[in-house]
């Protein structure tokens, strides 16, 4: 195989905050597989919270190049494998090589990945969109700008319960609502009658990632399902989170990609716990990974594309929430420029 890159800078359409800070571009890692004249594409967006950067990732591809490329591919699996014991400390970088590996393998079958995996591509859940932090006008004008049946609701400000409230006088759709662990467990309880009154259909990471013991009052008194992300980052995280949370949600460029993934998947269902999987404001190129994988799943984010003012590749439809493919192997995408 031989291995490319491109390190791009993708402007938001508006600045997006969460609790942990705000930004106006997502810088993003996209890399090419060529194996037999056949390219394959993968995605890893850089977390400033998770420090890997685009530079870090460009490093370990330089330094273990020849190694990435020796590799002769049988399964995307293997792969996967093989990677994850050579760059153990960068998963991101795992996770872009894991979908390229994905989508050259689809490629290469001549068939989308859903296809590979025996899906129905039109039985996956809608996508929410998120309104990150702002003033209430703000939060209240974006949701307007873009009419939808779910919005997720980014929180961790001392006005939550009155943005909520203020949203919820604009609009019937649901609402989900992500503190990206910025709560306390008695705040939490404390706000849960106005967040039921509200119409919230689900709170993800209330609390600091490694607050179990606060997760684990929750979980007893809440009415509402728990869904965690910062606490849930790899596989053997999955366990952990059973007892303490409804739900995990699965960040393909956090757990190091579809790969893991698919098995984190399993994981959950074998522990009774529902699914959701998340995006890192990834173009196109890591949102087409989520897309087909959407029949194994019950709630989804994958509004990146949406945010983004500029996008490095086409390929999927947003029509109100409901996601489309159209490509007809591989992630089903097209690449601009590459």
């Amino acid at each position: 195989m031989k291995i490319r890159y491109w390190h791009h800078n993708l402007k938001f359409r508006h600045p997006f905050t969460i609790s942990k800070g705000t930004k106006t571009h997502q810088p993003t890692l996209i890399v090419e597989l060529e194996h037999l004249g056949i390219k394959g594409y993968g995605e890893a967006p850089a977390i400033a919270y998770y420090n890997i950067t685009v530079e870090k990732m460009i490093e370990d591809i330089e330094q273990k190049k020849s190694l990435i490329e020796k590799f002769a591919l049988t399964t995307p699996e293997r792969y996967w494998h093989y990677l994850h014991h050579l760059i153990p400390q960068n998963p991101f970088l795992v996770c872009a090589l894991d979908i390229a590996a994905w989508d050259l393998f689809g490629k290469m079958k001549q068939k989308p990945l859903y296809q590979l995996w025996n899906l129905d591509v039109n039985k996956g859940p809608v996508t929410d969109y998120t309104i990150g932090i702002d003033t209430t006008e703000k939060m209240i004008a974006k949701m307007k700008e873009n009419p939808w049946p779910v919005y997720k609701i980014k929180l961790g400000t001392d006005k939550d319960v009155e943005v909520l409230q203020a949203m919820r006088k604009e609009t019937d759709a649901l609402f989900r609502v992500d503190a990206n662990a910025a709560w306390k467990a008695e705040e939490v309880l404390r706000m849960m009658p106005a967040l039921q009154e509200a119409g919230v259909e689900m709170i993800e990471q209330p609390l600091a990632k490694d607050d179990w013991d606060g997760m684990k009052i929750l979980f007893e008194q809440s009415p509402l399902p728990l869904i965690a992300d910062e606490s849930c980052v790899f596989e053997n995280d999955v366990a952990k989170c059973a007892n303490h949370f409804h739900g995990i949600n699965i960040k393909l460029t956090k757990c190091s990609g579809i790969t893991p993934a698919l098995r984190m998947i399993q994981k959950a269902r074998d522990l009774n716990l529902k699914v959701m999987i998340g995006c890192m404001n990834e173009s196109t190129v890591g949102s087409a990974a989520i897309a087909n994988m959407l029949p194994l799943i019950d709630f989804v984010d994958m509004d990146g594309p949406l945010l983004l003012e500029e996008d490095v590749a086409t390929g999927i439809g947003y029509e109100f929430g409901k996601v489309t493919l159209s490509g007809k192997s591989g992630l089903g995408i097209e690449m601009k420029g590459h």
